[in-house]
């Protein structure tokens, strides 16, 4: 799983993304609050670690524009403020966690387990667009009522454009989703797109190309 952290306190936040790169996560950093909004738009994360109090735009603030952009990623708001106020506003803005500084990291992977179990349970197991069915537990697709055999890369491209349906996903939104990781190659993403599109919408009604953004999935009509 890929996490963000956006800290403005460099000491924290490299000793964050050490301590949570040490357990296996993927993790990026931002030192702001506008550099953070920006990652949590372009990527996708599991869990962002959003402190409260940060330059250019405070973390209650990138939380309300996340939220209003649709961005359901859960988000653990990290303060040195441990006043019930304080916690309450960040929960409304869109917050899924509190978590008072200073912390331990044990209790940290501990919200940030729950909180990625909590995304897990609902997220639908069952998609369908169109003619298409995608069964994300039994890894099955049918176009149709027939059967679809995908690559485990097909699969999870149609998966993460299933998910955002009518949504135009970068080719790095893509990349994160799909393989977590930034070296792909920069036609990796074209190539599997056209062998996916090939067994899945061959009238090409359904994956549309927004040139210079990416790809959306559509119902026709």
């Amino acid at each position: 799983m890929r996490l963000l952290i956006v800290e403005d306190e460099p000491d924290i936040a490299f000793g964050l993304e050490t301590a949570l790169k040490r357990e296996g996560y993927l993790v990026d950093v931002a030192l702001d609050g506008l550099a953070g909004e920006d990652l949590a738009i372009e990527r996708a994360y599991g869990v962002i670690l959003l402190d409260l109090m940060l330059p250019k735009k405070s973390g209650r603030e990138v939380c309300r524009t996340l939220r209003r952009a649709g961005i359901t990623t859960p988000i653990l708001m990290l303060t040195a403020r441990d006043q019930v106020d304080d916690r309450v506003e960040g929960l409304d803005a869109g917050a899924d966690d509190y978590l008072v500084k200073p912390f331990a990291i044990k209790e940290l992977l501990a919200r940030i387990r729950a909180l990625g179990r909590r995304e897990s349970d609902r997220r639908e197991s069952v998609l369908s667009v169109g003619g298409l069915t995608i069964d994300t537990l039994a890894h099955q697709v049918q176009l149709d009522g027939e059967e679809v055999r995908l690559t485990k890369r097909e699969f999870q491209l149609l998966e993460a454009l299933a998910r955002n349906r009518g949504r135009v996903l970068s080719r790095e939104v893509i990349l994160q989703r799909v393989w977590n990781t930034d070296d792909a190659l920069p036609n990796t993403v074209s190539f599997h797109m056209k062998s996916l599109r090939r067994k899945v919408d061959p009238t090409g009604v359904l994956i549309h190309t927004v040139h210079g953004l990416g790809y959306s999935l559509r119902s026709p009509g």
